[in-house]
């Protein structure tokens, strides 16, 4: 292609025309690159730790109150705390759990002691298993106390005979918070 001269009168110089180099030219303006919702990813994991640790100690309130529940015994009636004191003095022979049922210090239980330690002795002497039951639980509840009648049943296999005894005990009870035996005896 040919040069065509620009027109007579005309403004345009002959002189050629005068490019900038590219290491003066401005860069090339490139869009910012798109920014990640850092806030949204902040607050949705804020919002689930919360829940978590909602949750967490929910559950941890939760277990204790059924813990707590299932662990305390229950001493709401008089019949009741006679009955799991003879439980666990009598047929589990656990002291500590039969304490859970008496009056502190002032529990006057000798006479169930030596019932118990009466028990032990026939078992090794005539090399048996002596059960113990107990029958008709009789409340008389008078104000902040009350006395229960029970019927104590201890059967026994002896040389292939089975040998039963009945005796008939009474349990007196005071109610604090709850009720406790503070004394057992047999009535014959």
């Amino acid at each position: 292609m040919e040069s065509v001269p620009p027109p007579a009168g005309s403004q345009v110089s002959r002189v050629p025309a005068q490019r900038t180099p590219p290491e003066e030219l401005a860069p090339p303006t490139v869009a910012p690159a798109p920014q990640r919702p850092r806030r949204r990813v902040r607050t949705v994991l804020a919002v689930v730790a919360g829940v978590l640790a909602a949750m967490c100690l929910g559950g941890g309130v939760v277990g204790y109150l059924v813990y707590d529940r299932a662990t305390t015994p229950d001493r709401s009636s008089p019949v009741v705390v006679v009955d799991s004191y003879l439980r666990a003095f009598l047929v589990d022979q656990n002291d500590v759990r039969a304490t859970l049922f008496a009056c502190e210090g002032s529990a006057d239980l000798d006479q169930l002691r030596l019932l118990r330690s009466d028990l032990q002795a026939r078992e090794e002497r005539f090399e048996t298993t002596m059960l113990v039951s107990w029958e008709e639980l009789q409340a008389a509840v008078n104000g902040n106390s009350a006395e229960v009648r029970v019927d104590l049943v201890f059967a026994a296999h002896v040389d292939g005979v089975r040998q039963t005894d009945r005796q008939s005990w009474s349990f007196g009870l005071q109610l604090s918070d709850d009720w406790r035996i503070c004394s057992a005896g047999r009535k014959d």
